[in-house]
């Protein structure tokens, strides 16, 4: 009995120091417009845009949006989302290079934002 209680008091230390350890400070959270179609793209976007105890993104497939939190004293939505499109992955801020959309398997390739033309003022 005595060691059951035991474990059961670890496994609630054990998950109480994930969560407290998981905690970013001065957060700020977005929700943010990325493409992409598949698990894959997910674990690709998810994974480009975490960082430990500054970033944590999550993205959803069916609505292609991302729920971004983040240490604002550290970084901010422009960096993530850039750091994100240069893996493949187009968003509200910026395209990705054609390059990285290209190694996509098929399977990842998703409908991708039309470019627009920037024109120099003189």
């Amino acid at each position: 009995m005595n060691l059951i209680v035991k474990i059961i008091l670890l496994l609630t230390l054990m998950l109480t120091y994930k969560e407290s350890s998981a905690q970013i400070n001065n957060q700020k959270t977005e929700t943010v417009k990325i493409l992409g179609v598949c698990g894959n793209c997910k674990m690709r976007i998810e994974k480009t845009g975490n960082l430990n105890k500054i970033v944590k993104v999550n993205w959803n497939k069916y609505t292609q949006t991302a729920i971004i939190k983040y240490d604002s004293t550290v970084t901010n939505k422009d960096e993530i989302l850039k750091r994100i499109s240069l893996v493949g992955h187009d968003n509200e801020l910026f395209l990705a290079p054609d390059s990285a959309y290209s190694s996509f398997p098929t399977h990842c390739q998703y409908e991708r934002l039309e470019k627009k033309e920037i024109f120099k003022i003189n």
